[in-house]
């Protein structure tokens, strides 16, 4: 099988299984905590996209890798870690950790979603080899980025009700 399907496959899996763990496990816990404890949890979760810094190491990726993709999707997961950390760091003053809740949400989803377009464009499915060690990354982790994302933008839409 070529790589193309079976980058395919893993990352339709990834938002498979953490889709069916959020709803099993996460959603409940989520929704009986109070809102600033889940979108503090949230964000501790994303201030580890620091790591996507991986896609434009020397070494760590194929030569063949996309330039604008690695850039992108590089820089796009420092900035949303930085501002998730923030929101983290800020759970004392209120309006600073909405507001960095808000803005490493925004910024998040707008970096996974051009990731997901830069990939399609530079055809990464087809050359996810260059991908080397961070393979993991998309088809395990942005799942879950991208799931959480939703999950929060659902509770700050609700205002934390329970349903």
């Amino acid at each position: 099988m070529s790589p193309e399907p079976l980058f395919l496959i893993h990352l339709v899996l990834g938002y498979v299984a953490w889709f069916l763990c959020l709803r099993i496990y996460l959603w409940p816990r989520l929704k009986a905590m109070p809102m600033i404890d889940a979108q503090r949890a949230i964000a501790m979760l994303h201030g580890f996209r620091f790591f996507g810094l991986a896609f434009v190491l020397p070494g760590v990726v194929g030569p063949e890798l996309p330039d604008r993709f690695a850039t992108f999707a590089a820089y796009g997961d420092f900035a949303t870690g930085l501002l998730a950390l923030a929101a983290v760091i800020a759970v004392g003053r209120r309006l600073w950790f909405w507001l960095f809740v808000i803005a490493f949400n925004v910024v998040g989803v707008v970096d996974l979603v051009d990731d997901y377009i830069l990939a399609i464009l530079g055809e990464l499915p087809a050359k996810a080899g260059q991908l080397g060690s961070v393979y993991w990354i998309p088809i395990l982790y942005v799942p879950l980025l991208m799931i959480t994302h939703v999950a929060a933008f659902y509770l700050i839409a609700t205002n934390g009700r329970r349903r």
